[in-house]
């Protein structure tokens, strides 16, 4: 089956890539803020821009991937606009063109999302085992590169445009590698009836939910973290980073085991072992002042959420009822619903409060995790 080994090589790398774009951006967040005097409500709407850009992208690239194939599509946005995405940033002069770069940040990276989870999910497929864990562990050790590459370049002083540059030249040679690679995708007529946002219905629902609990804490932790470590303890931009840097290779970690875990002991238990981690991680995050109780919390947090989007997405693309592209974007659109509100909420509670208290939202989340995971089994529906 050598196309097969092939394209998850593809799938890995593109995950790997599609993290690190994501790892780059969360990791100058406070340079960026500080480059156009951002107060924390204007760069949490900033990112719920980026967030609604990202829910309509979903459903094209949904259906875009089941009529065209979800491979051209990845490979096509993965080489030609992924590496643009950090070049609009990283140029943007003023309040206005940070806004509109960061809004096509959010369209392509998300539409890329789908259509490379697609991608995965056909891949998966065809080698008849679970896949699904260990190509979001590349993309967690690609968020882990570039966030901890982004923690050097702050470190050491380097120009957050300079650092983007850099990163978009490197990530569209990589991608180079793969164009090529062979893979016949599965391809669906378009449904003229089909609403243009995929909402999901049905069982598809509560994984949505449980999605979205997942994402918006995952999200709360990338874009706020390195402020959060901040405030907390006065440190520099470069030691704030290492937050998300330990949160993303824990996530990394767990999800190279997560097939053989969930193969063991099934998605509805993991999931469920899953959100008690995380919880435990939250309450050390929130009960502790120093460096590396909170390096642990982040960690914890990390291993806890870590399997839980490619569980969902993985009982999203093997549903019986609709086409992956849909039933994927389905998901997307509500689960990664949380990437749009949540980093929003968190700016307006700290507005309001401080940056602390807006984390009080993590526990609740994991909770809610731990209580809904029964349904990412497809026996319970």
């Amino acid at each position: 089956m050598p196309v097969v080994r092939n394209s998850r090589f593809a799938v890995s790398l593109i995950f790997a890539i599609n993290g690190a774009v994501f790892g780059t951006w969360a990791s100058r967040i406070p340079a960026i803020s500080t480059i156009h005097d951002l107060s924390p409500a204007s760069l949490g709407f900033l990112i719920f821009l980026a967030g609604v850009s990202a829910v309509i992208a979903f459903s094209v690239f949904g259906r875009a991937a089941d009529r065209y194939g979800a491979s051209i599509v990845t490979k096509r946005t993965t080489c030609l606009f992924i590496p643009l995405t950090l070049i609009f940033i990283a140029y943007a002069n003023s309040i206005w063109m940070l806004a509109a770069a960061v809004i096509f940040f959010g369209a392509i990276h998300g539409g890329d999302d789908v259509a490379m989870n697609a991608w995965a999910a056909e891949v998966e497929r065809k080698n008849e085992r679970p896949l699904m864990s260990s190509f979001h562990a590349m993309w967690s050790l690609g968020a882990g590169i570039g966030a901890g590459l982004g923690a050097l370049s702050a470190f050491y002083e380097i120009g957050m445009p300079m650092h983007f540059t850099i990163s978009s030249i490197v990530i569209f040679l990589v991608t180079l590698s793969v164009v090529t690679i062979p893979f016949q995708s599965e391809k669906k007529e378009k449904d003229s009836k089909a609403p243009f946002i995929s909402i999901p219905k049905g069982s598809l629902l509560a994984v949505a939910f449980i999605t979205f609990f997942a994402s918006l804490g995952e999200g709360a932790v990338a874009d706020w973290s390195a402020i959060f470590l901040i405030s907390v303890l006065s440190i520099n931009d470069g030691s704030a980073a290492l937050g998300y840097t330990v949160f993303s290779i824990c996530m990394f970690a767990m999800r190279l085991m997560g097939d053989r875990i969930s193969f063991k002991f099934g998605p509805s238990k993991t999931a469920r072992y899953s959100g008690l981690v995380a919880l435990i991680g939250s309450i050390i995050l929130l009960t502790f002042e120093s460096l590396f109780p909170l390096l642990i919390g982040f960690s914890l947090i990390g291993l806890g959420i870590a399997v839980i989007i490619p569980l969902a997405f993985s009982r999203a693309g093997n549903d019986k009822n609709i086409s992956q592209g849909v039933a994927i974007a389905s998901i997307a659109t509500l689960g990664y619903g949380g990437m749009l509100l949540g980093p929003l909420i968190v700016g307006l509670i700290a507005e309001f409060t401080s940056i602390k208290t807006s984390f009080f939202i993590l526990p609740i989340l994991a909770l809610f995790i731990f209580l809904l995971s029964k349904h990412l089994s497809i026996k319970a529906h």
